[in-house]
């Protein structure tokens, strides 16, 4: 046979068992009563920082760390703090001290100007019979005179004593406030996914200390297209494959579905399919062991046919 004819039969050849063998290479499609999606896990982290400036004196943070709610992460130096705590409380304790005896005072002074108003009665009543004198009536009308102005003279300064103790207490309270913030816990159950801050460096309300994550709360947001979007329904179930644990599939159910459509976000890695208007579909993830971290990428496949059971192996579709 002629050359001319081999060489084109030979490459005709060629492309049909490449195209054969790529088709038989492919994984078969997804069953019906499935769908598939992929994208990374994400975790609500929560940026730590101080709400006082101070040096940190203890630390607690080591990253990938599983700290329980309320668990101290660090500690900065309070020093000067609880020093003016020390002096704020003894200038309270004179001022209460003070009001005491300011109401003391005014206790007696008011025992004087009821003495003075039954004397005065009783006097007023003897002046009209005769008995006593003018001026005897006119001495126990400025013996009550007095001791009313002492009365409100010592009601008034009360009442700034009171004004003085309350002001003298809340520097206390807030220079305890103070002391206490310097001592920074945990605000949940979380892992410690990055520290920013080393023993004795300085701690400011600007500077982040550590950023905690809640691994039992992490997410994976899948984008779907549209016209498979009515299909999904909230708590139906998922599973999730990721490479480190390329053989387990971990349990996931739907936590929400966006009310609004996109184009298909850039991470996608075909240009042509980042025209196309997707829903994200966000996956609540089963993680009481741990195994699974922010970041992570993943394939997730979710059930949307209850009658359908879940097929062996899961395959992602071409």
């Amino acid at each position: 046979m002629k050359s001319w004819i081999i060489t084109p039969l030979m490459v005709v050849l060629i492309a049909a068992g490449s195209y054969f063998f790529y088709i038989s290479t492919l994984p078969p499609e997804l069953d019906e009563g499935f769908l598939y999606g992929n994208g990374h896990i994400e975790g609500t982290e929560v940026n730590i920082s101080a709400e006082v400036s101070g040096r940190v004196l203890k630390s607690n943070l080591l990253e990938g760390s599983t700290m329980k709610k309320g668990e101290l992460l660090v500690e900065l130096d309070a020093t000067e703090q609880t020093a003016a705590l020390a002096v704020a409380a003894a200038q309270r304790n004179a001022l209460e001290f003070e009001q005491k005896h300011i109401v003391e005072q005014l206790q007696t002074w008011q025992d004087n100007l009821a003495t003075a108003d039954r004397d005065l009665v009783r006097y007023t009543a003897l002046r009209k019979r005769g008995i006593v004198t003018v001026q005897k009536l006119d001495q126990i009308t400025l013996v009550r005179t007095v001791a009313l102005g002492k009365v409100r003279a010592f009601k008034a300064q009360l009442e700034q004593a009171k004004a003085n103790v309350t002001v003298a207490a809340k520097n206390v309270e807030l220079l305890q406030i103070t002391i206490d913030k310097s001592k920074i816990h945990t605000p949940m159950d979380a892992t410690i996914l990055s520290k920013s801050i080393e023993l004795g460096e300085l701690a400011t309300s600007e500077r982040l200390i550590a950023v905690l994550v809640d691994m039992q709360d992490l997410e994976l947001k899948a984008y779907l297209p549209e016209a498979v979007i009515g299909k999904i329904k909230l708590d139906a179930p998922a599973k999730v494959r990721v490479s480190a644990f390329s053989e387990r599939y971990f349990n996931a159910r739907v936590k929400r579905v966006d009310q609004r459509a996109q184009f298909t976000p850039r991470d996608i890695n075909m240009p042509e399919e980042r025209v196309r208007m997707v829903f994200g579909v966000v996956l609540a993830l089963d993680n009481k062991e741990g195994f699974l971290k922010p970041g992570m990428p993943a394939d997730a496949w979710i059930r949307w046919d209850e009658a359908k059971d879940w097929p062996q192996p899961l395959v992602i579709p071409h």
